[in-house]
């Protein structure tokens, strides 16, 4: 029984796994970055839908990032409160890999895509599978962008940077799955392999992989 909380991007998301069978789920992408009001909740309400409690769950599984500071920062304190205090061991899973998994087999090459700044994506790229070929970055996006792999095959571009994507690649091999978000609903089957294979992380030391510096923004 492995709790998964997806919280990388404005989608709040979190889903009760037994094996790599989803028993409970709940998210909201409409209330925009509300994951400090949302999260605990929806865990309490996801326990009730899955008629377990929390000392029932033998894992917690959590997007690690890329993604947003404020979201990562909210989940992984509180998958690692939870851990401490279950005394069960902490998984943690790159949130563009969750994203690509709803486009498994539908093309030769998957890229997930994050929205940052302006035209600034995180992005990877996996095979048809989805097994990494190329790690996470920060991608300024350009009309060069992704040519070795669309020259080679199908890609399909997923996730809520495709749209400012779309409108630079006309490559007849480009499809474009635009809008989608991280979802704790497909994480059972990554968080399980990662469980049998005893892919934990250290709840004490570990931080969410933010890929890029925090910034802000100065008054004038």
């Amino acid at each position: 029984m492995i709790l998964c909380i997806e919280t990388a991007t404005t989608n709040c998301s979190v889903a009760i796994f037994k094996g790599a069978e989803c028993i409970a789920f709940k998210e909201d992408a409409a209330s925009g970055y509300s994951h400090n009001e949302q999260l605990h909740v929806f865990i309490q309400d996801v326990c009730t839908q899955a008629g377990i409690n929390l000392a029932d769950l033998q894992a917690i599984a959590v997007s690690k990032g890329p993604g947003s500071y404020t979201g990562l920062r909210i989940g992984v304190s509180a998958a690692k409160g939870l851990c401490y205090a279950l005394s069960i061991p902490l998984i943690a899973i790159e949130s563009l890999v969750v994203l690509a998994q709803p486009a498994q087999g539908i093309a030769d090459f998957i890229i997930p895509m994050i929205d940052a700044r302006r035209m600034e994506v995180y992005s990877c790229v996996l095979d048809r599978e989805g097994r990494p070929l190329e790690l996470a970055k920060a991608e300024i996006l350009s009309q060069e962008s992704y040519s070795n792999y669309l020259e080679r095959g199908t890609v399909n571009f997923i996730g809520n940077g495709v749209e400012k994507w779309k409108k630079l690649c006309p490559h007849e091999n480009a499809q474009f799955n635009s809008g989608v978000l991280p979802s704790a609903k497909d994480m059972g089957p990554l968080a399980l392999k990662f469980y049998e294979k005893r892919g934990f992380v250290d709840v004490a030391y570990f931080e969410p992989y933010y890929l890029k510096d925090f910034q802000t923004l100065q008054k004038a």
